[in-house]
């Protein structure tokens, strides 16, 4: 400030002495009034500097401008430079929550007051089919017409999520999502939404493994107590009482086997995957699966024709008794569907390619087609009657399912209604070596791969 004074001084100074030496005292008036219009035009273009610096918007190009408009100039500068830094740190940081909201798992939508949509990331596109260009402004009502979102929405009640039906939604294969409102700023709102698909899916699961395990239970218990009372209180012959403890065992064998096949269920879904270090012979293997399909044959007495081809000389490699139950219960399930005088007939199958194949073929009552993608369900069931009279639990398939793809295999399913079913698991050629005999020798095995 001291400065400026000085510069206005020193103007009307210089003035007024030159007004003295061209006109003597009347001059120094014109002197004067001189400098005073001369440090005017003097700021006057040092202001007109810093007006054109400012509507350039150039804060780097700064011009040279001394006196007051300079120290303006400057701090203006530094003021610009400082925002600018602001807002390069804002943007940085906004960047960085969107990139956070995008990898987001969730579906996350920004709203306007009115309804509009302002942004949405990759998951929330994928979930409910909005694409940017097209649907960015508009109303979420009108993108999102499930009657359960629409009271929801309107309702403005929102501590609680909903669950609506997900867009491409079918009868056959259910999609489930939950959304939930987040009012936040001046109206504006965030819609938050997750795919409860699978969750929805594992929870009707479990509701229906319990009742079908109170199920299973609770038939041969009612039997078994049925006899338990007739027995406490009948007097009867002794070949009666041999009859009932006999329908007693059965049912006791019957409850026995569904344990296990839970049990089994169980080990598979928790315990890690078989190696491929350990390799078993096929002919053990299958020598034990066709002891206990001809035994159940047998105890069924039914008169099946069960032709089970010998095992070829290979190996697996797995765990053997998880290989044992998958074989064993695909040939039990022919021989338990299989009426009397039907054929059941198991064969081997090398592939070219260093897979080996087991196939189980039976002249039972056939499967239809809508029915085979849920066979390795728990509990499913083509005929339930049916399945009752053949002493089976449900579980049979679910185990093969379970060990296939423990050991990396594939189990194909063939049937006809009235002519009967072809059930295969094709081994990977990773699990898969032929036994090579030599003369005077022990069997030497040779890993075959596929080409």
């Amino acid at each position: 400030m001291l400065a400026r004074l000085a510069a206005i001084l020193l103007c009307l100074l210089a003035g007024g002495l030159l007004g003295a030496w061209f006109g003597g005292s009347r001059g120094i008036t014109v002197g004067l009034v001189a400098g005073a219009l001369g440090w005017f035009a003097v700021e006057t273009l040092r202001a007109g500097r810093v007006l054109r610096w400012l509507r350039r918007g150039q804060p780097d190009r700064v011009p040279a401008v001394g006196g007051l408009w300079g120290e303006a100039l400057e701090r203006t500068r530094k003021a610009l430079q400082a925002r600018d830094r602001e807002l390069a740190e804002s943007k940085r940081r906004l960047d960085e929550f969107l990139a956070a909201m995008q990898a987001s798992p969730n579906g996350v939508i920004l709203l306007d007051p009115q309804g509009r949509i302002e942004w949405f990331n990759q998951t929330a596109a994928e979930q409910f089919g909005f694409d940017f260009a097209r649907d960015k402004a508009q109303l979420i009502g009108n993108l999102v017409r499930a009657p359960t979102f629409s009271a929801y929405y309107q309702g403005r009640s929102w501590t609680q999520e909903v669950v609506i039906a997900a867009p491409g939604s079918t009868p056959t294969r259910p999609a489930k999502l939950s959304v939930h409102l987040h009012p936040y700023g001046e109206g504006r709102k965030l819609l938050l939404s997750r795919d409860i698909t699978a969750v929805e899916q594992a929870e009707v699961m479990r509701r229906d493994f319990v009742a079908n395990v109170s199920h299973e239970i609770r038939t041969p218990l009612t039997v078994l107590t049925g006899f338990v009372e007739t027995l406490q209180n009948l007097s009867l012959a002794p070949e009666e009482h041999a009859r009932y403890l006999q329908l007693m065992a059965q049912q006791a064998q019957r409850m026995q086997t569904l344990v296990s096949d839970l049990l089994t269920l169980s080990r598979l879904e928790g315990s890690p995957l078989p190696g491929a270090g350990e390799w078993t012979p096929v002919s053990a293997l299958w020598t034990q699966c066709e002891q206990e399909a001809r035994a159940l044959s047998t105890i069924l007495g039914r008169a099946q024709r069960l032709t089970i081809a010998a095992a070829p000389e290979f190996e697996l490699a797995g765990s053997p008794n998880e290989l044992i139950s998958a074989m064993g219960n695909l040939l039990s399930n022919a021989v338990r569907y299989t009426p009397a005088g039907g054929r059941v007939d198991a064969a081997w199958v090398p592939h070219a390619n260093g897979k080996l194949e087991v196939s189980v073929r039976d002249t039972g009552p056939g499967i239809s087609p809508e029915h085979i993608p849920r066979l390795t369900e728990r509990f499913y069931r083509v005929d339930r009657s049916r399945s009752r009279e053949t002493g089976g639990t449900g579980l049979g398939l679910a185990i093969v399912k379970h060990v296939v793809q423990r050991h990396g295999a594939e189990l194909k399913v063939e049937s006809v209604v009235g002519e009967g079913s072809t059930f295969a698991i094709v081994f990977p050629a990773s699990r898969v070596r032929a036994v090579r005999v030599t003369d005077g020798a022990e069997p030497r095995a040779t890993e075959s791969h596929s080409g």
